[in-house]
């Protein structure tokens, strides 16, 4: 399929993970893209333009966007996917953790979203697809911080759909399970037994495995695309079934 054919791009966090899998993805399917993130594509990624964003700074965001306009001439679809990652109860991160958190998850997208938005409304195929997470609808153990600001996304998501709906704009998001990215792998390797805790967080998804990147990058296509083009506001979970499964447990 070529749904993206003629259209431009904008990945952020697209350098690694998920992001990552969303620029191949987007490419393969006929779009130029480029990658906003705080690091360079490794070498023979498929992108179309690579540029240093901090999403945390609006003046880097806005200059972003307008090299975007200069080289690729036009935007079509904003994937708003960079963010960190965060550990612990409300009582195990200072002030000074929680707004540097909230300022990359949440108002990152913001910033990017309101630099891109007069750039979208001139486009006939214009999407905005946010990077959400099972933690904005579910409880998960020691992440508060990172859990509020993605609750915060999908909050968001709806906000501006409703918002920008009538523009010509649809906005929507992706919730993925725990996905076999980087961040994860770095995770695994400061536990104190990886194998044990990969295997809990495998069963913890009732699939049983953890989510590939692949896998959400599709779900993020698909809400770009124009083939979704009455899809809007919504958030699509690519979780193995935790959202909503009750599996009864395997017998020994």
């Amino acid at each position: 399929m070529r749904d993206f054919e003629g259209l431009v791009a904008a990945v952020t966090g697209g350098a690694s993970g998920i992001g990552a899998a969303v620029v191949a993805e987007l490419t393969e399917q006929g779009a130029r893209v480029a990658v906003l993130d705080l690091q360079d594509p490794p070498p023979g990624s498929p992108h179309a333009l690579a540029v240093r964003t901090d999403v945390a700074d609006d003046a880097s965001v806005r200059a972003a966007i307008d090299r975007v306009l200069a080289e690729l001439g036009r935007l079509d679809v904003l994937v708003n996917n960079a963010g960190i990652g965060a550990q612990g109860s409300v009582e195990d991160n200072d002030d000074a953790e929680w707004h540097r958190v909230l300022d990359v998850n949440l108002l990152g997208m913001m910033r990017t979203s309101r630099a891109a938005l007069p750039h979208l409304r001139r486009s006939p195929s214009a999407a905005i697809v946010n990077t959400g997470s099972i933690a904005a609808t579910a409880g998960l153990p020691r992440r508060a911080l990172y859990s509020a600001t993605k609750g915060g996304v999908l909050a968001l998501t709806r906000a501006m759909a409703a918002d920008h709906l009538r523009e010509g704009v649809r906005v929507n998001c992706v919730n993925p399970g725990t996905a076999d990215t980087p961040w994860i792998g770095r995770l695994l390797d400061a536990a104190d037994d990886p194998a044990a805790e990969r295997a809990a967080l495998e069963a913890r998804q009732p699939h049983g495995r953890l989510v590939a990147p692949e896998e959400v990058a599709l779900a993020v296509a698909y809400l770009a695309g124009p083939r979704s083009g009455s899809t809007t506001g919504t958030a699509i979970a690519v979780d193995g079934g935790m959202q909503d499964l009750r599996l009864r447990p395997l017998s020994p």
